[in-house]
């Protein structure tokens, strides 16, 4: 055989072997992802009342998931309030398959069980805006729940002290079965018991549901003729049922605080009904939890920034929005709200005096 032969044969050898290394590559690659590139995540929301988890987090979540993973499915299920529905729906999951849950429980308490369900079948779980203190979830992904009730409530104080306002607070707390709300809570506390203004009642809101935070506000209405001077509601839904309760004892509305910067709450801080709201863009939290499920999808470890309830934690500081700031804040291009979502015509004068355009 000629030199030039051989060396055209070792040639072709050398380049069998690299082509035969990297299929080996790429078999491990593959290995590695192949559960992994048509992996079933599920994310599981709690409830209706609230309609941040049909119109921003689903389709945040499954954005990013898509962007991360193209081939991957996400279980989306909405509990509507409903504690055991929740657990069926986590049950139904893993037995579809999913690789992680990622949950926002009904009831912290009663999620603990999907947390030991899902880890005993090696599934990894995300608490997802609420922690779940009874069980440690393999990581939690929110806004720092406890920072947001004192930035609401000590909004309101400074308001109140800043116009002299003469009276009491009334506090309305969410759902006695969520530990989120608990937080918040204790940050409302902090406030508001050191203020100097009386704390003339509250009330834990089952559900998180407005309605039923409008009929105990109505009561106090009742109760304290005159004397409220503000109330410290823990989300906007509440903060609406607040506000609707003055207006239907045909009462002035006073201050009323809010939470999670929904369009209908920026109506009425722009209007004026509501005095504040707390901006938590959902896409920074659902962008996270999915960056989490496709971590842990991969073997790897979430990045954390803190640990709450011995759960490795990323939890991000928000900002209180009122009519001062709602135009650089909340409403506008580039903005977690568009100007068409909030001033249609109704709120299109109020808008312009803002400078939302």
């Amino acid at each position: 055989m000629k030199h030039s032969s051989l060396r055209t044969l070792a040639a072709a050898l050398s380049v069998t072997a690299v082509l035969a290394s990297t299929a080996a590559c790429s078999a491990d690659n593959s290995t590695r992802g192949s559960g992994n590139d048509t992996a079933k995540i599920a994310f599981l929301m709690p409830d209706l009342a609230s309609t941040r988890y049909e119109l921003y987090d689903a389709p945040l979540f499954k954005a990013r998931m898509k962007e991360l993973c193209g081939g991957c499915a996400v279980l989306y299920q909405n509990a509507g309030g409903d504690a055991a529905k929740q657990q069926q729906q986590a049950n139904s999951a893993l037995a579809q398959g999913a690789k992680v849950i990622v949950i926002d429980p009904v009831d912290s308490a009663a999620a603990a069980t999907t947390v030991r369900t899902a880890q005993a079948r090696d599934v990894p779980v995300i608490a997802y805006d609420r922690p779940i203190p009874a069980a440690r979830a393999d990581f939690y992904v929110s806004f720092d729940n406890e920072k947001i009730g004192a930035m609401i409530g000590q909004s309101l104080v400074d308001h109140l002290r800043k116009t002299s306002a003469k009276g009491g607070i009334l506090q309305v707390n969410g759902s006695p079965t969520d530990a989120a709300a608990g937080l918040i809570k204790k940050g409302i506390h902090r406030a508001v018991d050191p203020s100097g203004f009386d704390l003339l009642a509250e009330y834990d809101t089952p559900a998180w549901e407005p309605s039923k935070a409008q009929d105990w506000v109505s009561g106090q209405i009742r109760k304290f003729p005159g004397r409220i001077a503000g109330v410290v509601a823990a989300n906007d839904g509440t903060g609406g049922g607040s506000i609707a309760a003055f207006r239907a004892a045909g009462a002035k509305v006073p201050p009323v605080t809010g939470n999670d910067a929904e369009a209908a709450a920026a109506q009425r801080i722009v209007s004026g009904d509501q005095y504040n709201t707390i901006s938590k863009p959902i896409r920074t939290v659902a962008r996270s939890a999915a960056n989490a499920a496709f971590a842990l999808l991969e073997g790897e470890k979430p990045k954390a920034n803190a640990t709450l309830f011995d759960t490795p934690s990323e939890l991000f500081t928000p900002t209180v929005v009122t009519r001062e700031n709602i135009a650089d804040v909340l409403v506008g291009s580039g903005k977690p709200l568009t100007v068409a979502d909030v001033c249609t015509r109704t709120y299109a004068a109020d808008c312009a005096e803002l400078g939302i355009e």
